[in-house]
């Protein structure tokens, strides 16, 4: 998810974009412990988007 994405999102779509990918974070975790990952740079680009996703969520409590 790029910044202006973010940007874009409403308090409630960051909460629920946050929940998904903490999900999918959770499933890669899984899915490297078994060998069954097929794209290593999704974890990375997850945890990315979960760290952007909740400095705008402090940035607009803060605002």
């Amino acid at each position: 998810m790029k910044k202006k994405e973010v940007k874009k999102l409403t308090k409630s779509e960051i909460i629920k974009n946050l929940d998904k990918l903490k999900k999918d974070l959770f499933n890669f975790r899984f899915q490297k412990i078994n060998g069954q990952i097929k794209s290593p740079a999704k974890v990375n680009e997850t945890r990315k988007s979960i760290a952007r996703l909740k400095t705008m969520l402090g940035n607009n409590q803060n605002a």
